[in-house]
């Protein structure tokens, strides 16, 4: 193109700084400034996104969208549209066997079974319920539950009573009724545990949602000075670390307590370590139960917990699911071995080297 200047690599362009550009593009034909701008690099990231590729359109714009002209251009187009021609003519020739459904021999036709004369005649006079329990007796399932089945089986008596065309029917099994609310009054049981009630051996405190947090610290530190408290009972009662500080302070100086139920709460892993230091060397607790806590205890717990209970010689039940293998074997060990004491004892057997375990271990 003339008056184009291309430049090389490693040329001295000094000597283009001057140039005049407004001059060199008004001396261009309008072919070479459509030439011009058909050069643009449309990927050159420099030049603004509208003048990175030029406008070809040469039709003049046709007006507004119409889409009924449009719809109907095209309709018009397909239908002068040629259809091509086929490789093979249809010409309406079938080919090939004619198809011919084989005959189905009905199964009932025959001769009928000849049955015994006395047996005939029972037949005959059977009810339909008859009839339907017999029929299912020898297989026919459906016409009758399992439960209707083994009842005429054991009582002799026709469980189906109304015929063939009886639905079988799914066994009604008695309603559950929900479990009654706890009626037990926390605030009357804290006075009887401070005033050490002797007719109070049992606490129930379960699934009361609304006990205070104090109130259940308070019940919890009454078991210092209590001596006649049994069970004590605390599942499902919001009791968080608070409570099982109170319940670690409450359990070091208390002697009598038996059971101790603390499950599906909101005690941490602290609390639960706290309430385990308590119970390595108390007197008469036989059984705990701690599990389905909010947050799972850890395996850093859960060993402080096996050794705790190595170290104890009374606990017998355990209710909780660890984890961790390494923690629940060693529990498990624990367990046997506390049983195994208190056989040995009831029996006079010696019992001296399964209390120097702890020594060896």
């Amino acid at each position: 193109m003339a008056g184009l200047i291309k430049f090389g690599l490693g040329e001295d362009l000094e000597k283009y700084r001057d140039i005049d550009e407004d001059a060199i593009l008004s001396s261009l034909t309008e072919e070479e400034l459509e030439q011009l701008n058909a050069d643009l690099d449309p990927d050159n990231d420099l030049l603004p996104v509208g003048l990175r590729q030029h406008d070809q359109t040469k039709k003049a714009p046709t007006g507004k969208f119409d889409r009924e002209h449009l719809l109907k251009y095209l309709e018009k187009a397909a239908r002068e549209h040629k259809d091509r021609e086929d490789l093979i003519p249809f010409t309406g020739e079938r080919k090939g066997k004619v198809y011919v459904p084989k005959e189905v021999k009905d199964e009932d036709e025959g001769d009928e079974p000849i049955l015994d004369p006395e047996l005939e005649e029972a037949l005959k006079e059977a009810s339909d319920g008859e009839l339907c329990d017999l029929a299912a007796i020898l297989g026919m399932h459906t016409l009758m539950s399992n439960d209707q089945y083994y009842a005429s089986l054991a009582s002799g008596e026709i469980a189906n009573k109304e015929g063939f065309m009886s639905v079988v029917k799914c066994t009604a099994y008695p309603q559950v009724q929900s479990e009654p609310p706890n009626t037990t009054d926390p605030h009357e049981s804290l006075t009887k545990l401070q005033d050490n009630d002797s007719d109070l051996t049992e606490l129930n405190l379960n699934n009361i949602k609304n006990i205070a947090i104090p109130t259940l610290q308070d019940i919890c530190s009454s078991l210092a000075t209590n001596t006649n408290l049994k069970f004590l009972s605390m599942s499902s009662t919001r009791s968080n670390d608070k409570v099982a500080q109170a319940l670690a302070e409450g359990l070091k100086e208390n002697t009598t307590l038996e059971r101790l139920n603390i499950e599906s709460n909101f005690i941490s892993s602290d609390g639960m370590k706290q309430i385990m230091q308590a119970v390595v060397n108390h007197p008469t607790l036989t059984e705990i139960r701690i599990a389905n806590q909010r947050h799972s205890l850890g395996n850093s717990c859960e060993m402080a917990i096996a050794n705790m209970l190595r170290k104890n010689r009374v606990v017998l039940k355990f209710g909780y699911s660890f984890e961790f293998p390494g923690p629940r074997d060693s529990t498990d060990h624990s367990l046997t071995r506390n049983n195994d004491l208190v056989r040995r004892r009831r029996l006079g057997l010696p019992t001296e080297d399964l209390e120097e375990e702890e020594d060896q271990e």
